[in-house]
């Protein structure tokens, strides 16, 4: 019965980087004229999440700049993960479906913060589930605790019953990207899948 604690944990953790993005809006809000009407909050402007090095199933290393001309929309979890995880996952296949010929201007990334047991192919399988065009990315533990601090993101282990069953409080929140490679916007897990979708075509159509 794993599944209550990290979604208490993972709502913590996204309150506050919430708090702290919101804030952020406010402060950048001369910058953004058009974050009235995104539903997510708007961080345009933030001198954070600028960027990444972490390596595909293939083990070729992505960045930023390898999805140029697409919008991206970027999501910590972890395979194990029994609630927060395969709930936003299906959610963005949702989005995908409402996007319809647009989905294939946006790509999604799924960054483990579990790499002990996230080996590549487990997370090649476990993305492609839900979308064949999602990727999972990982890194060693060094990269994957730089890249959440970068992007502001809280996760810590919590043991289980046996040695390797621990589970991961997280924060559950997704960043998007616009085709342009800029943060724009902080989208948070309850949000619904059609209100996501809205400001994806609104990325898209340049906004």
């Amino acid at each position: 019965m794993r599944f209550q604690e990290p979604a208490l944990h993972s709502t913590r953790g996204e309150a506050a980087v919430r708090a702290l993005l919101l804030a952020l809006a406010i402060l950048l809000a001369a910058c953004s004229p058009e974050s009235a009407h995104f539903n997510a909050t708007d961080v345009t402007g933030g001198d954070w999440g600028r960027d990444f090095r972490l390596a595909d199933a293939s083990g070729k290393t992505r960045q930023l700049a390898d999805f140029k001309g697409k919008a991206v929309v970027i999501f910590f979890g972890y395979v194990q993960c029994p609630d927060v995880c395969p709930t936003t996952m299906n959610k963005l296949r949702e989005v995908m479906e409402a996007l319809g010929g647009e989905a294939d201007r946006v790509q999604v990334l799924f960054v483990t913060l579990d790499p002990e047991r996230d080996t590549p192919e487990l997370l090649a399988q476990y993305v492609s589930a839900f979308d064949a065009r999602f990727l999972g990315l990982y890194g060693d533990p060094d990269k994957t605790a730089a890249m959440a601090k970068d992007f502001r993101v809280f996760y810590q282990k919590q043991a289980g019953s046996k040695p390797g069953r621990y589970t991961i409080d997280h924060t559950a929140g997704l960043y998007i990207y616009d085709p342009q490679g800029r943060l724009r916007l902080f989208v948070a897990s309850d949000e619904e899948a059609a209100k996501i979708a809205a400001d994806l075509r609104q990325l898209l159509a340049g906004r």
